[in-house]
């Protein structure tokens, strides 16, 4: 990881991350509690750790960086990311635009905004998905 990058980490730790990285945990939490979940536990806890630290790192589709389909980018994927949805996708990517919008009021938090947008997206179709380096 880059200086500037741990810099803009511990920045967003300060500015919101760390709230929303526990929302994440507490999501993961809930679904392995269900035993159900489980799978939906796992890519949880993957984002929350990403939502800990999200620069210099990005979120991408698993089948086109891998060159191959499985379970989680195929049909169960798409049923697995409508059920994460409706559970806990909307709630989380509440919270990540709450806090983008709160953050795009001063200059200083337009990145960390930026951030909270796109981790937003992850919120509501994380199945599929796999946190690289950038």
């Amino acid at each position: 990881m880059s200086p500037l990058s741990l810099l803009f980490n511990l920045l967003w730790i300060l500015f919101g991350g760390f709230w929303m990285a526990v929302g994440w945990a507490i999501a993961a939490v809930i679904m392995a509690i269900t035993i159900v979940g489980l799978p939906w536990s796992r890519a949880a806890f993957t984002i929350a750790a990403y939502t800990l630290f999200p620069f210099g790192q990005k979120a991408v589709l698993r089948d086109e960086y891998f060159g191959r389909e499985d379970w989680g980018t195929g049909p169960l994927g798409l049923l697995g990311n409508i059920i994460w949805f409706m559970l806990a996708g909307w709630w989380l990517a509440l919270g990540h635009v709450v806090t983008a919008v709160l953050l795009a009021v001063t200059i200083v938090g337009i990145p960390f905004a930026w951030a909270h947008l796109k981790l937003a997206g992850i919120a509501l179709w994380p199945i599929g998905k796999v946190i690289v380096p950038a």
